[in-house]
């Protein structure tokens, strides 16, 4: 299988830590989608990442439909998301507050990075980085008391994309959502970015 994007993206780096830490075998080709439009559009037109070509060419895009459906190609003792119906849910409510963390933050990028100052609408950012803020504070209460990993006795895609956001998010706006306002999420962090899986695949 291809794996086709920059790991500084969240989404994608979700989905290539997920693939290592289902023992799946995969290239991954770090194209940009803003340096790399026409190679990335001979693989995937809609110049999309994270796309993953499967080993009969069938193009993927979306980070979670992707990662729905290598849940259901490896073995049970390899997925990532848990068979027990609360433990289940659980998993699903806190890996949408971590999507929609990393959402606000592309957002807040992107007005802030690409669109001319002159043009920035305060109000909207002001919006956007409430939402960012309730995002993690929302995380934060998830994960207190958590000295391991949110379900009991293994990490699970849970675990990783809330990492994964976290470090995303520092790493773009680090004075917006302080480590000293979330410190069960900057353990987290510390703990997942310490393993083999998260250390084959920097943030770049």
């Amino acid at each position: 299988m291809r794996l086709i994007g920059m790991l500084d993206s969240p989404y994608v780096r979700r989905v290539a830590i997920s693939m290592k830490a289902m023992g799946l075998t995969f290239d991954h080709e770090p194209l940009s989608v803003f340096r790399d439009v026409a190679a990335f559009g001979a693989i995937n037109p809609t110049v999309k990442a994270p796309t993953l070509v499967t080993d009969d060419g069938v193009v993927l895009i979306e980070s979670t439909l992707i990662l729905d459906w290598l849940e259901r190609i490896v073995p049970a003792e390899r997925r990532l998301l848990p068979d027990d119906p609360a433990a289940f849910l659980a998993s699903q409510r806190v890996i949408g507050l971590a999507l929609a963390a990393c959402e606000k933050t592309v957002q807040i990028v992107y007005e802030t990075n690409l669109r001319p100052a002159e043009k920035q609408h305060q109000p909207w950012l002001d919006r956007v980085q409430e939402q960012l803020l309730a995002a993690y504070d929302l995380l934060e209460a998830a994960y207190a008391g958590v000295d391991d990993w949110l379900v009991a006795g293994r990490w699970t895609q849970a675990d990783i994309t809330t990492a994964v956001a976290w470090r995303f998010t520092g790493s773009k706006l680090g004075d917006v959502v302080p480590p000293a306002r979330h410190p069960a999420l900057a353990a987290l962090s510390a703990r997942a970015e310490a393993t083999a899986e998260f250390a084959a695949l920097p943030l770049e």
